[in-house]
């Protein structure tokens, strides 16, 4: 963990040389990515089953492959009361944020008596990648699969590694809309997705975090599909006073550290002590989580703490563009208004982003690694496309015609402008 102050004569490089910090894929990674994509791409089905054996010891074969109905009923069954009810009670949540979002189509006429508009449909089929490895990730079902549903996408394919089927991501699944879901993990994963393999059919679209192997390949496939980001490991940005209990600033830095060993928790405030305190927060909570050991790592190697007016914190935290950032302190929209470049930002002393992770509504897959300067998180337009609409009269086209022959002559493309001239009695 570092410490910097903003009234130092070197705060300017050292914080610069920090926010430029590469935690991203390693080269190593993306040259075998590549090479399994190859693979999938040339072999389908039977490289998807050799690369199950060889990177998860699945033996797994066409019809074992496919999660069957029994067994998403089986689990659904597994699924303690109380988990699937706080499934149902932020799928529900998360589908009436998303229902807010959807765009209304348009159709006008303009002053030339063009008609013109818009419509928007939603793509035909979804792919989600939900993680296994670490932990279960129920919330990445529904923040993945409850938009898409929401939308009206007709077919969401989910893949997941091999193994153990949890309960709770069974019960997600159900409760977002899911319809079907394949035992493949990693780049195969995202091959099968992107180009279809045996039994699984090609999707439109990609979305869903993984590791760097997933994010490699994701990376790849876009053009051949739609992605929805190049996800790195999770960050948060807590901007707190001194009237916070040290204790709550402590765990919400940890709740993104526990994630990954990369990720990155930073804490800005303008009182020393209060940082002191919860520095050794951080560590009394450390001694006793479960996910300790990831959480030292990432807080070691990535986390800091900055002392700086809270005035100030807006624009640090724009040059951080973080996934996250709290404002824990009385009438936060003073200081979070001023802010143009994050995620998700959570106001107030009673918003933790874990509420956002799960139950609040919004969406949880957010831009990483600063690319909240230009892109924003998962939402209904993911999963939706936009068609412009184009209708003249003749007595409109006579007066879009010739403007539109002038520039197509400029542009040295004879057939354009024929196209034009034409219908305007031109040769």
């Amino acid at each position: 963990m570092r410490r910097f102050r903003f009234s130092d004569p070197d705060f300017e490089p050292a914080f610069a040389a920090f926010i430029d910090e590469r935690r991203e894929t390693p080269e190593d990674v993306d040259l075998a990515v590549r090479d399994v994509l190859a693979a999938v791409r040339t072999r389908g089905l039977e490289a998807v089953l050799d690369y199950g054996r060889k990177f998860d010891g699945a033996e797994l074969t066409a019809e074992s492959l496919r999660v069957s109905p029994e067994e998403i009923e089986a689990g659904l069954a597994a699924c303690p009361a109380d988990v699937r009810e706080a499934i149902d009670f932020a799928a529900a949540r998360i589908g009436a944020y998303h229902r807010r979002q959807r765009p209304a189509d348009q159709w006008f006429t303009d002053e030339a008596g063009v008609e013109l508009g818009w419509r928007w449909t939603p793509l035909e089929a979804v792919g989600i990648y939900v993680p296994g490895g670490r932990a279960a990730y129920p919330s990445t079902v529904l923040m993945n699969a409850v938009p898409a549903r929401v939308a009206g996408v007709d077919r969401i394919a989910m893949v997941t590694p091999p193994g153990r089927l949890e309960p709770a991501v069974l019960a997600a699944a159900r409760a977002a809309g899911v319809t079907e879901i394949w035992r493949v993990g990693g780049a195969q994963a995202v091959a099968a997705l992107a180009y279809g393999a045996g039994p699984i059919a090609p999707v439109d679209k990609i979305v869903g975090p993984g590791n760097a192997y997933v994010t490699a390949a994701k990376r790849r496939v876009y053009g051949t599909v739609g992605i929805d980001a190049l996800a790195g490991p999770s960050e948060i940005v807590v901007v707190a006073d001194a009237t916070n209990d040290p204790q709550w600033i402590a765990a919400d830095l940890l709740s993104q550290a526990e994630h990954d060993p990369a990720a990155q928790s930073i804490l800005i405030t303008d009182d020393a002590g209060f940082a002191d305190q919860v520095e050794a927060a951080v560590v009394e909570q450390l001694a006793t989580l479960d996910t300790g050991e990831v959480a030292r790592v990432s807080w070691h190697n990535h986390g800091a703490i900055i002392l700086a007016p809270l005035d100030q914190a807006p624009g640090l935290v724009d040059r951080i563009a973080p996934e996250h950032v709290e404002f824990a302190m009385d009438d936060p929209e003073r200081l979070a208004d001023q802010v143009r470049h994050a995620g998700a930002i959570f106001l107030g002393r009673y918003t933790p982003e874990a509420i956002g992770d799960y139950v609040a509504g919004s969406n949880h897959v957010l831009p990483t690694s600063r690319a909240a300067r230009f892109s924003s998180g998962l939402s209904l337009y993911d999963f939706l496309k936009r068609t412009s609409l184009v209708k003249c009269s003749p007595e409109s086209f006579a007066r879009l015609g010739p403007p539109t022959v002038a520039l197509a002559t400029a542009e040295g493309l004879p057939a354009h402008a024929r196209s034009a001239a034409i219908r305007l009695g031109r040769s």
